[in-house]
């Protein structure tokens, strides 16, 4: 299998599999039920990142207009338009991190990296998303998650660690 992404907008079989295994949990005039498993995987298949190209074809297969597949496609932050790195890194800075110190933690990761949030290290490895919003994890603040693993109760020091930690 090619290591490089397919943004072309055609599915792979294996994505088209899984989004039938997701559009028979749904009655079928409920096919837009489908559309976050549908656009994951997608975006899994073209190695973490969904083209315009690839919105359409999910869109297409679901036999949904594609503004509603874009739609959930730009709504959602578990979902990226652009390619970035391979380990997903977020910062909650929601009121309760806040409060906690989740502004020292994105300047310590940040200037760890070497990069603004919004971007990736330039060996592709890791992506320091936009500050999110809400992790809900607000009673072990400070946060973030790797790759969708909480890592609670941060330090500027312990964020460096789990960052180092990356394999």
């Amino acid at each position: 299998m090619s290591a490089q992404p397919t943004s072309s907008g055609a599915l792979s079989q294996q994505t088209r599999e899984e989004i039938d295994r997701w559009l028979a949990r749904f009655p079928p005039d409920r096919r837009r039920s489908a559309v976050l498993a549908a656009l994951r995987e997608a975006q899994h298949q073209n190695h973490g990142f969904l083209t315009v190209p690839l919105m359409d074809a999910v869109a297409g297969y679901l036999g949904l207009p594609p503004i509603q597949v874009y739609e959930v496609a730009s709504f959602y932050s578990m979902f990226e338009t652009k390619p970035c790195g391979r380990v997903h890194v977020s910062v909650c800075t929601n009121i309760s991190c806040m409060l906690c110190g989740a502004d020292e933690i994105v300047a310590a990761v940040e200037q760890h990296l070497g990069i603004r949030t919004g971007e990736s290290t330039p060996d592709g490895r890791i992506y320091l998303k936009r500050e999110e919003e809400c992790l809900a994890a607000c009673n072990n603040a400070p946060m973030m998650m790797v790759d969708h693993v909480y890592h609670e109760n941060l330090t500027p020091e312990s964020a460096i660690r789990v960052l180092d930690g990356i394999k």
